[in-house]
């Protein structure tokens, strides 16, 4: 398999470049985006964007995921990340994840390109489920995934531990025949 490029209204979805490390680091390393996220440490250096950059081709070749960067179609700045992950084949299921630079807080490129890689999903990928979790403390995740069409399936209470803490988890689905 190979990761798609996808253009919305406002955004280039495409796969990450080495290129991409330093913005990356800027964006991924504001701690903002580390405290809501359960894979993104704090500190984020520059070798940890190029070794999560590189680590981005073997999870293609071996289908199990979809990571792209969220471009600006205006003037081609990186605003994020978004992926299909844990792609099952057998169960034709993957989950939805994603983060936004705090500078591009609060303008829809999370819902935007959201939309558009839950559409390749079922079109190209023939997937039946796609999921999605978000921290219960980060309601504007929520509200991205219920922009989107998915559905909340419940609390995970006590789910994962952040920095010390466990962390009440929402989980939201949406259906192909959704």
């Amino acid at each position: 398999m190979s990761a798609p490029i996808l253009t919305t209204e406002r955004l280039t979805l495409r796969p990450f470049r080495m290129q991409d490390a330093p913005v990356v680091e800027q964006l991924a390393g504001d701690r903002a985006i580390a405290d809501t996220t359960l894979n993104v440490p704090h500190p984020y250096t520059r070798e940890m964007a190029e070794e999560w950059i590189r680590g981005h081709a073997d999870e293609i070749d071996r289908g199990v995921a979809i990571i792209l960067a969220m471009e600006t179609r205006a003037d081609g700045e990186l605003v994020g990340s978004i992926a299909l992950k844990g792609i099952d084949s057998a169960h034709r299921a993957a989950e939805l994840g994603y983060w936004v630079g705090t500078p591009y807080w609060g303008r829809g490129f999370a819902t935007e390109a959201a939309r558009a890689l839950i559409r390749y999903g079922f079109d190209a990928l023939s997937l039946n489920r796609i999921y999605a979790h978000h921290m219960t403390r980060n309601p504007a995740s929520g509200r991205v995934l219920e922009k989107i069409g998915m559905r909340h399936e419940g609390t995970l209470r006590q789910d994962m531990m952040k920095w010390g803490r466990f962390e009440d988890v929402e989980l939201y689905a949406i259906l192909s025949s959704d």
